[in-house]
């Protein structure tokens, strides 16, 4: 099995959305943009198709942007992988399928098998994994401070 490029850019920008999850406000592709390097357009069109897939839930407007349908931990790599990646199902068939008619290659059940087992991992893999602590304090971290520093009184408030 193989990791495209798309599937690489879909699985870094939902990894970006989870690590926002505890945000009011939605992220918006032009903030994922420009923390991947990735063009806009091209993450339109990825948004798209995660969002078809019931992956993603977009919001319009003022304050509008992406989030997750769904909790992290029920997101697996594995359906993102799909989401995005423009494959019949006979040819994700073929990934784990590496005989070539007319030829037995000694190593073909072997292959298979290594390429299943990745699925699998991958199916097993959800994003809570990889939402780090780190990150996600420093998400809400100045919102945080932002909250405090309103509630003290107004002298205070100048010196912090």
């Amino acid at each position: 099995m193989r990791l495209t490029t798309k599937s690489r850019h879909a699985i870094t920008a939902m990894m970006h959305l989870a690590n926002h999850a505890g945000q009011q406000k939605a992220v918006t592709l032009a903030d994922i943009s420009q923390a991947q390097g990735v063009s806009l357009s091209y993450l339109e069109q990825l948004f798209a198709k995660l969002r078809r897939h019931g992956l993603v839930s977009g919001l319009r407007g003022p304050g509008g942007g992406y989030r997750l349908a769904r909790d992290a931990s029920l997101i697996s790599i594995a359906q993102i992988v799909d989401a995005v990646d423009d494959r019949t199902p006979a040819e994700r068939k073929r990934l784990f399928d590496t005989y070539r008619p007319g030829t037995r290659d000694i190593a073909h059940d072997m292959w298979n098998h290594f390429s299943r087992s990745i699925y699998d991992h991958l199916d097993n893999l959800t994003l809570d994994k990889f939402v780090s602590k780190e990150n996600a304090q420093a998400v809400t971290a100045p919102r945080l401070r932002s909250f405090q520093a309103s509630r003290l009184p107004a002298d205070q408030r100048l010196a912090s």
